[in-house]
């Protein structure tokens, strides 16, 4: 597992399209709902995203596990993985 100190780590790989910045919001807004303190990167780099063997953005990483890829989360799809 992927974690700096007690932080979760998520990751939004994708080029910065307006999928991936929804994802990112989506995100932010269940992590602020739940009061999860994580860290946020966005990997844009397609090298970097081809190490997650994702081949459709955008992506979500949870502690370095891939939870979907090629589609935008709703809010509460994101919460339930937040909770596990």
């Amino acid at each position: 597992m992927e974690t700096l100190g007690d932080y979760m780590v998520i990751q939004i790989l994708g080029t910065g399209c307006l999928k991936c910045n929804k994802l990112e919001k989506n995100v932010k807004d269940a992590l602020s709902e739940q009061s999860i303190d994580a860290v946020i990167e966005k990997v844009t780099d397609m090298e970097k995203i081809m190490e997650f063997q994702v081949m459709l953005t955008p992506a979500l990483v949870i502690d370095g596990k891939v939870i979907s890829s090629g589609k935008v989360l709703s809010k509460s799809q994101i919460s339930d993985y937040l909770g596990k």
